[in-house]
């Protein structure tokens, strides 16, 4: 499914909750779609399974996907997706992000484009990286 950095200073739930979620964005894990099982995913990556436990349990605290008791979990609806706090530390993060482009002299063009460039990104399922 994905690989780990297992030297990056990210920690691993961390770094597993990204990669699932450029899944479910970039349109690789459909809607209703079952994830791998805990154990299933502990397994294939060789990590302790609460951390992959950590993992689900956030991405279903953030709206991107849900469980269903005895049967695993899944890729949510867009409209589960993301809640309102996601949305806001996003949108406090661009701010950043755009506030300091804008110091290193970027125009409104170069930022405009750089948003067309990722709309059509996610339109091609494409991550980020």
């Amino acid at each position: 499914m994905f690989e780990l950095d297992v030297r990056s200073r990210k920690p691993i739930y961390e770094q597993l909750q990204d990669k699932i979620r450029d899944l479910i964005v970039f349109g690789a894990l459909q809607v209703d779609e079952q994830l791998p099982s805990v154990r299933t995913l502990s397994s294939q990556l060789t990590v302790n399974p609460n951390t992959i436990q950590k993992a689900y349990r956030e991405l279903e605290r953030q709206g991107y996907i849900y469980s269903v008791q005895g049967k695993g979990s899944f890729v949510a609806p867009p409209e589960h997706h993301p809640q309102e706090a996601s949305r806001e530390k996003l949108r406090t993060e661009l701010l950043r992000l755009m506030t300091e482009a804008v110091f290193l002299g970027w125009t409104k063009r170069e930022i405009d484009d750089l948003y067309h460039d990722a709309v059509k990104r996610q339109e091609r399922g494409m991550p980020h990286d």
